[in-house]
C-alpha cells in the first residue's frame, strides 16, 4: 500500500497500517501492559524493569530484601516510571502468590513476566558438588521459573494473551569453568523457554529466552573486578567492551512488544560477540 508525499512520490504506508492495526504506539509499545520482574533491584533486572517502565508499562519489581525493593522504586518512581514493589524469594510459593496478587491488585491483571532471578552457591569442580548445592541451583535457576510462569498463566489468559522472557546465560553454550551447577541450570533454561514455547502458544502467550553474555553487574563482578581481569575479558569479545545491564533491557522490551508477536521459543544471545569466536 503507498501514498503520495509531498513531493509527489508513492512512499509505503505499511509501518503506519501495522500500527493502526496492532494499536501499538511507537514511542509508548508497551503502554498500559503489566509486567512482573524478578530478581529487579539491581543489575540486568533494575535495567530490564527501568526500559519496560519507560516503554509505558506499570512495572512490579521485587527482591528478597525489603530495603532493596524501596530503594529501586524511589528511584524508579522519581524518574517518573510507574513503578511498583513486593518483596518476593522465587523459591517459596506464598511469596510468588504474592507477586502475583500484588501486581493483580493494583493494576488489574498481568501481561508481561521477566524471570530474571539466580543464583551461584558454588565455585569450583562439578565432582565436588554437594546434593544440598544441586537442589539449591536447581530450585532456583530451574524450578521457580517453571512455576513462576505457571502462576502468572491464568492471569495472562484473562487479558487475552502475554509475553515470557525467561533469563539465562551465555553458560548455558559455552559453560564457564568452576560455575558447573549454573552452567547445567542456564543450559535447562533453554529447553524450559521451548517446551513453555510449545504448551502456551494456543493460549496466546509468547516465550522468549535472553542469554546475556558478560555483563557489568555485581553479579559477574569476580569476573572484572581489576583492570587486568577486564581487558582479558575485552580479548574474547568482538565487541572490544564489557556489557552493561542496559545492552540487555531494550532486547526484552522487544521480545515482550507486538513488534516480536511473531516470535516465540527463541534465545537472544547479547554477548559481545563471544560465540562467533568459538
Amino acid at each position: 500500500m503507498h501514498k503520495t508525499g509531498l513531493l509527489g512520490l508513492c512512499v509505503p504506508v505499511w509501518n503506519s497500517v501495522r500500527m493502526a492495526s496492532s494499536g501499538m504506539n511507537r514511542r509508548d509499545p508497551l503502554a498500559n501492559k503489566v509486567a512482573l520482574v524478578t530478581a529487579s533491584t539491581d543489575g540486568i533486572g533494575f535495567a530490564i524493569a527501568r526500559r519496560l517502565a519507560q516503554d509505558g508499562a506499570h512495572v512490579v519489581v521485587s527482591s528478597r530484601k525489603q530495603q532493596n525493593v524501596d530503594q529501586a522504586v524511589s528511584t524508579l518512581q522519581g524518574e517518573g516510571l510507574s513503578v511498583t514493589g513486593t518483596v518476593c524469594h522465587v523459591g517459596k510459593a506464598e511469596d510468588r502468590e504474592r507477586l502475583v496478587a500484588t501486581a493483580v491488585k493494583l493494576h488489574g491483571g498481568i501481561d508481561i513476566l521477566v524471570s530474571n532471578a539466580a543464583v551461584n552457591p558454588f565455585f569450583g569442580s562439578l565432582m565436588d558438588i554437594t546434593e544440598e548445592v544441586w537442589d539449591k541451583t536447581l530450585d532456583i535457576n530451574v524450578k521457580a521459573p517453571a512455576l513462576m510462569t505457571k502462576a502468572v498463566v491464568p492471569e495472562m489468559e484473562k487479558r487475552g494473551g502475554g509475553s515470557v522472557v525467561i533469563v539465562a546465560s551465555i553458560a548455558a553454550f559455552s559453560p564457564l569453568p568452576g560455575l558447573s551447577p549454573y552452567n547445567v541450570s542456564k543450559t535447562a533454561l533453554l529447553g524450559l523457554t521451548k517446551t513453555l514455547a510449545i504448551e502456551l502458544a494456543p493460549r496466546n502467550i509468547r516465550v522468549n529466552c535472553l542469554a546475556p553474555g558478560l555483563i557489568k553487574t555485581s553479579f559477574s563482578r569476580m569476573l572484572w573486578m581489576d583492570k587486568e581481569k577486564e581487558e582479558r575479558m575485552k580479548e574474547t569479545l568482538q565487541i572490544r567492551r564489557l556489557g552493561e545491564p542496559e545492552d540487555c533491557a531494550g532486547i526484552v522490551s522487544f521480545l515482550c512488544s507486538e513488534d516480536a508477536s511473531y516470535i516465540t521459543g527463541e534465545t537472544v544471545v547479547v554477548g559481545g560477540g563471544t560465540l562467533s569466536r568459538l
